[in-house]
């Protein structure tokens, strides 16, 4: 129950941030750079801040090291992010899912998918100092 708890609160702190940075990248920085360039200016920020939010819940829910417990946390988190951006894609942007999902076709969507995962695989490879 700790893992799933764990998994929500990193993907609630990530999501939060990614909307805020997402509506920056769109509005601001694709027009003058393109959408994969504004992606690659984006995904530094987003995988530290990942780094830290990880580490940040896992200390704060104290959550064991164990395997099961890292799968559980990144897929309960990885899982929310890929629900939620389906819903942001069609109630904001009245897309259907077959449309949304046709957007992974674009490189500055796979650049972004690969984050996504490097995000599930954060509680994997994050160690707090009070685990170690």
């Amino acid at each position: 129950m700790r893992a799933i708890a764990a998994g929500a609160l990193y993907f609630a702190v990530i999501f939060a941030l990614g909307f805020i940075l997402g509506a920056a990248r769109v509005l601001m920085i694709a027009p003058r750079l393109g959408e994969t360039e504004a992606v690659l200016v984006e995904l530094p920020i987003m995988l530290t801040a990942s780094w830290i939010a990880c580490g940040w819940v896992l200390r704060r829910l104290r959550v064991g090291l164990s395997l099961e417990t890292r799968l559980a946390i990144g897929g309960v988190a990885f899982s929310l992010l890929m629900l939620a951006e389906l819903g942001v894609s069609v109630l904001a942007f009245g897309r259907t899912p077959a449309e949304h999902l046709a957007t992974y076709g674009s490189a500055s969507a796979l650049v972004g998918l690969g984050a996504q995962l490097i995000f599930a695989a954060m509680p994997l490879l994050r160690r707090t100092r009070s685990q170690v």
